[in-house]
């Protein structure tokens, strides 16, 4: 008895070509996005950050000749962290004054990168957690709660500076209420509403995997934690709620961070916006892959290219991820 011919599967994926041709969504360089931390650094060294092993805070001036190899190799887009590690011209502050100050090094990198790479798209990301004395995203009430209204202004001023600079992103990462449309409104007034696209981390959420990432930014809080204003991890209906009230404020882009442990909510971003939409594959993330690589488990090139086209059959359009360089290559071949 002959089989049901709809059934026989194998034929369709047998050979290289027809596997890439099955594939909904293929993984592509110009959906990367690369993270970066630009410091104020004096000593123009690259200093490896011990728990996110090949990245660095840069110095400024170290900054063209970093990233000049990776744009040859076909990186299109970069976020930038600013990290402060001196106080003798910035000086952490209740209300994180230092980000507005035009020294500022996350200033000075997006200002450096729109010289040097004029076809780069420059994204910067907008909080107040490394600058701020205590380290929350936002500014304290004397209770040491969130001041919504005083937060999301300094917020919307902050991102105006970095417009200003030269970002064609700006990335609101503090998940404060209102915050969108207070950028939208600022960027309008000062001639940038059509020139500046706006990046929402919409669905971010209370996370173990931001570990690396604050010993990079030196942005862990000095007491509490964030889980007032991230999302809380089992929650799949404020993650949408927030996507789409942040695309009624007028988000240009909706972002999923964690991606890995979010996949459904990728999925019903995807299913229900129209927006592109990004995904975070945080620096924890990052390190769990690269360690159990170096422990045996598996080949790290494998494993990175099978978690990031889950992303993309997820329905990701857009990739922040710390592996950026050696996707670069790995994709090439």
């Amino acid at each position: 008895m002959e089989p049901n011919f709809k059934h026989l599967l194998h034929s369709g994926y047998s050979h290289p070509t027809l596997r890439l041709w099955q594939e909904e969504r293929p993984l592509l360089a110009h959906q990367l996005m690369y993270p970066i931390f630009v410091s104020d650094r004096t000593d123009s060294k690259l200093h490896e950050i011990k728990s996110l092993p090949e990245q660095y805070q840069i110095p400024v001036d170290k900054l063209v000749e970093f990233i000049e190899p990776l744009v040859a190799k076909g990186l299109s887009s970069v976020i930038v962290f600013g990290v402060l590690t001196r106080d003798d011209v910035l000086k952490k502050d209740e209300t994180g004054q230092c980000a507005l100050h035009e020294q500022s090094p996350a200033t000075r990198g997006v200002a450096a990168l729109k010289k040097a790479f004029p076809k780069l798209l420059i994204a910067a990301d907008v909080c107040l957690c490394a600058y701020t004395s205590h380290g929350h995203c936002g500014i304290l009430t004397p209770e040491g709660h969130i001041d919504h209204q005083k937060s999301i202004d300094m917020i919307a001023k902050v991102a105006l500076a970095y417009a200003k600079a030269g970002a064609h992103v700006v990335a609101p990462s503090d998940m404060m209420d209102g915050r969108i449309a207070s950028i939208k409104s600022l960027l309008y007034k000062e001639g940038y509403g059509n020139t500046v696209a706006v990046m929402s981390y919409s669905s971010k959420f209370a996370s173990v995997a931001y570990g690396p990432f604050r010993d990079a930014a030196s942005s862990a809080p000095s007491f509490g934690d964030r889980k007032a204003y991230q999302l809380p991890s089992g929650s799949r209906g404020l993650a949408v709620r927030a996507s789409e009230r942040d695309e009624e404020e007028g988000a240009d882009l909706l972002m999923v961070k964690p991606a890995g442990p979010y996949l459904d909510i990728l999925r019903d971003l995807r299913e229900n916006s129209r927006l592109p939409i990004a995904c975070y594959h945080v620096s924890g993330e990052y390190a769990m892959l690269w360690h159990a690589a170096n422990a045996g488990a598996f080949d790290l090139k494998a494993a990175v290219l099978e978690t990031l086209r889950g992303f993309r059959r997820a329905g990701a359009d857009v990739i922040l991820t710390y592996y950026t360089p050696r996707l670069l290559d790995w994709l090439k071949e």
